[in-house]
């Protein structure tokens, strides 16, 4: 087998294994300055979701070795069409006691794919929006950590509670 025809069918496997997510509906990341500022929110539009369907939500956090935690503080605010803002104050564990990383990734990036909510459904009609920004303060202190290293990208996952039926 040629090298070029090798490439090809790992190619068309990769893509395959890609197409077959079922389940998500919205998945988008953004990558954050170099350091995730204390002031650096981070917006999502959310699409247009059917109003009968119940999703799970998901925070994606990829994050390197620079990071000097063992977990994150996050505070997601959902603002509603109607106006209503609901806001959360989360904690993730991002690494083992023994230092070891959470999360998947084959270099010195890891992925983590964090729960927000589930079975949630979207009954009023017009625009969504979900902010995030970290809240991480050093032990014993009462100012936060102003810029955060070791973040690289900030993402936010939709994805169905339950099978569809096509």
């Amino acid at each position: 087998m040629t090298r070029s025809r090798k490439f090809f069918l790992v190619l068309v496997g990769l893509i395959t294994c890609i197409s077959c997510d079922d389940k998500r509906v919205f998945d988008s990341y953004q990558t954050v300055s170099g350091t995730w500022e204390i002031d650096e929110k981070v917006n999502f539009e959310l699409p247009e979701l059917d109003s009968l369907q119940s999703y799970n939500l998901f925070f994606n956090i990829r994050n390197t070795n620079e990071y000097k935690y063992s977990n994150l503080f996050l505070i997601s605010e959902m603002k509603f069409p109607n106006g209503k803002v609901v806001t959360d104050t989360l904690e993730y564990q991002m690494a083992e006691p023994d230092g070891t990383w959470l999360g998947s990734g084959f270099s010195d990036v890891k992925e983590n794919k964090l729960w927000y909510k589930e079975k949630v459904t979207f009954k009023e009609e017009g625009k969504y929006v979900l902010v995030i920004h970290h809240a991480m303060r050093k032990n014993g202190e009462v100012n936060g950590v102003s810029s955060l290293e070791g973040i690289t990208d900030v993402g936010f996952r939709i994805e169905y509670a339950q099978e569809i039926e096509q």
